[in-house]
């Protein structure tokens, strides 16, 4: 019996990995697909004849310039960097990736630690969420372009005040950010699932709020939190690289996007290298929270969305 539901979980592990390489194929078809039909200018609307560029670009140009082929985007992983000596592209790209992937786990770290203490507090006096659920919604509706400059110019200030505070941890603060609300709301969902008469069975045995929370809410909760958790690693992710690009961090992906991105005119393979490591980063940082669910196997059944 149990043999057979190890084989039915590798089974389903398989037809999601299938399903996944699938899209990744559509994408791409799709993709060369439009650069050999489409228009060489695109698709727009509302041009007026003799005027460049009047209208509105409703679809995309397929020349390569700005649309270069799958097969351009791949070879030029493998060649330099910038020319001459400089490393090839994916190495140059991997250095980034672990810069920001790190400075991202710090962030996520961050954004677990406080989301999980907001649920807590939400789900243990309903006062507390009627207080914070409204303002923690709302916290996430602030453009984070706008907000990351502000984050960056108060750790400039501590700094100079006298306390080291090197700017990776402002990225890493503004990854948090965006981390701490995923889990929040699923600390507070998890919390909150188990069934009444569970409850009921636990005040029968005169069990006080902490052990009622360590043997059956936190249990009962697994199946809410693991995709919490999942979702603000993607999301630490992202929010690393818009910091990096807000603030100008060296060092790390975001800012090799930039850089790249402005030589796209000239080297249009080459702003897709990093793009395709952002990608990556933030499968990388979702699929490694797949580690924690293998520890806790026994109470992911019917995991739910958070």
């Amino acid at each position: 019996m149990r043999g057979s539901a190890r084989r039915e979980r590798e089974l389903r592990g398989w037809v999601a990995a299938g399903w996944g390489a699938l899209g990744i194929l559509v994408v791409l078809l799709i993709w060369e697909g439009y650069k050999f039909l489409g228009p060489a200018e695109g698709v727009t609307i509302g041009a007026v004849e003799g005027e460049a560029g009047s209208g509105l670009l409703i679809l995309p140009r397929t020349h390569d310039r700005a649309m270069p082929h799958v097969w351009d985007m791949v070879a030029r992983l493998f060649q330099p960097t910038s020319g001459g000596d400089t490393p090839p592209l994916i190495v140059s790209v991997m250095s980034a990736a672990l810069v920001t992937l790190g400075i991202a786990a710090v962030g996520w770290l961050i954004g677990v630690t406080v989301g999980a203490i907001l649920g807590l507090l939400m789900q243990r006096w309903r006062l507390v969420e009627w207080g914070l659920l409204p303002w923690i919604v709302v916290s996430q509706i602030v453009p984070l372009i706008a907000f990351a400059p502000v984050v960056n110019a108060i750790g400039i200030q501590i700094d100079r005040g006298g306390t080291p505070w090197p700017q990776w941890l402002s990225v890493a603060i503004i990854a948090s950010y965006l981390a701490f609300f995923p889990v929040a709301i699923g600390v507070l969902k998890g919390l909150g699932s188990p069934d009444r008469i569970h409850l009921d069975l636990m005040r029968t045995y005169a069990a006080g709020y902490w052990p009622t929370l360590l043997r059956l809410r936190l249990p009962a909760s697994v199946p809410y939190l693991l995709p919490a958790l999942r979702l603000a690693a993607a999301n630490a992710v992202l929010g690393a690289v818009v910091a990096e690009v807000s603030i100008g961090m060296r060092g790390g992906i975001g800012r090799m996007l930039i850089q790249l991105a402005g030589q796209a005119s000239s080297d249009p393979a080459a702003p897709w290298g990093p793009t395709f490591g952002s990608i990556a980063l933030g499968l990388i940082a979702a699929g490694s929270v797949a580690l924690i669910g293998l520890a806790l196997a026994t109470y992911r059944r019917g995991e739910a969305a958070a």
